[in-house]
C-alpha cells in the first residue's frame, strides 16, 4: 500500500400495533421478541412507522395509514418528521453535503434500531449501546462514512457494498438507499439475529445479512465498489483490500486508543492509496465469531 495524502427498492410498510394480540386477519398473533431491542417492539409502542422520504424516493411507495392511525403516530415525538429533520440538519451543519446521503438519513427511522428505553435519544448525535459491548454509531459518522464512499470516480454510483459489523442493522438500512446491493457481516450471533429482526418490518429487498468473520470479507461475492468498517483495527485486513474493485473505496476507523478515519482507494491490481481524514472512536475490530 502506498501512502498519499489527499484530501431498491425500500418500501416502508405501515407497521401496525400488534399489542392487542391479533393478526391482520383477526386471529391471535404471538409475536416472539428475540431481544428487548427490536423494530417490532418499538413500532408496536409507537403505533405506526411512516416514511419521511423526499417525493421522488422509493420510500414513498408505502401503504398510507388511516387518518385516525396517522394522528396517533404524529402525536409521538419518536416518529415525528421534525425530529428526524432536525437530526439531518445537524449532520449537514457538521459538514455532510451529499444530498442523497442526507435523504437516506432522513428516510430511515433510527428509533426502530435502539432499545425502547433509549428511543427518546435515537436522534441525538451520539452512539448508543445495542448490547454485547457494541454500539449504534452516531448519525454524523454514519453519514460521513457513506458520503466518503460515494465520492468516487464513478459519479457516486455504488453497485455492490460490503459492511463489516452489522450491529443492529441501522447503517445497512441507510446504505441500502444509496447502493444497489448491500452485503453486511456480523460476527456476534445475537446481533446478527437482532439485525434481521429490526430490518424485517422494513422489507428491504437489497440487503443480504451474513453471520461470520468480517475480517475475511465475502470473497464469494467480491469485488465491491465500497467497503465500510464499523469497528477499528490496528490496520485494515489485506483480505478486504483484495476484495475491492479497482477504483473502489474503503472507509475504516484505524487505531487503538487514538483512532482516525481512513480512506483507502484501490488504484490498480497491486496498489492502494491511503488518506487519513479525521479522528473518530469505534469499538475494536475482532476476528472470529461468537
Amino acid at each position: 500500500m502506498t501512502g498519499k495524502d489527499r484530501r431498491f427498492p425500500l418500501p416502508l410498510s405501515s407497521v401496525v400495533d400488534k399489542s392487542a394480540g391479533t393478526a391482520r386477519g383477526g386471529s391471535p398473533a404471538a409475536i416472539r421478541i428475540a431481544t428487548p431491542q427490536t423494530a417490532t417492539q418499538n413500532a408496536a409502542q409507537n403505533t405506526i412507522v411512516r416514511s419521511y422520504a423526499p417525493p421522488d424516493s422509493p420510500l414513498n411507495s408505502v401503504s398510507r395509514p388511516s387518518p385516525v392511525t396517522a394522528g396517533a403516530a404524529f402525536a409521538s415525538p419518536l416518529v415525528s418528521g421534525a425530529v428526524r429533520n432536525a437530526m439531518v440538519a445537524r449532520v449537514a451543519k457538521q459538514g455532510v453535503r451529499d444530498s442523497k446521503v442526507l435523504a437516506a438519513m432522513e428516510a430511515v427511522p433510527r428509533h426502530m434500531f435502539v432499545e425502547s428505553g433509549l428511543a427518546s435519544q435515537a436522534y441525538i448525535d451520539a452512539s448508543l449501546p445495542i448490547g454485547h459491548h457494541q454500539t449504534i454509531s452516531q448519525p454524523y459518522i454514519v453519514a460521513r462514512m457513506i458520503e466518503i464512499l460515494r465520492a468516487n470516480t464513478n459519479g457516486g454510483e455504488l453497485n455492490r457494498v460490503l459492511e463489516i459489523g452489522t450491529g443492529c442493522g441501522y447503517q445497512a438500512a441507510v446504505l441500502s438507499l444509496v447502493a444497489k446491493e448491500v452485503y453486511s457481516i456480523e460476527r456476534i450471533k445475537p446481533l446478527h439475529e437482532l439485525a434481521k429482526t429490526n430490518l424485517r418490518p422494513l422489507r428491504i429487498a437489497n440487503i443480504r445479512l451474513h453471520y461470520g468473520d468480517g475480517m475475511l470479507g465475502l470473497p464469494q461475492v467480491a469485488p465491491f465498489d465500497g467497503i465500510i468498517l464499523a469497528a477499528a483495527g490496528l490496520q485494515v485486513p489485506q483480505a478486504l483490500l483484495d476484495q475491492m474493485n479497482i477504483g473502489g473505496r474503503l472507509v475504516a476507523p484505524v487505531g487503538e486508543r487514538h483512532q482516525v478515519l481512513q480512506l483507502i482507494e484501490r488504484v490498480s491490481k497491486f496498489e492502494w492509496t491511503n488518506t487519513t481524514l479525521e479522528e473518530c472512536h469505534f469499538v475494536p475490530l475482532r476476528p472470529g465469531t461468537v
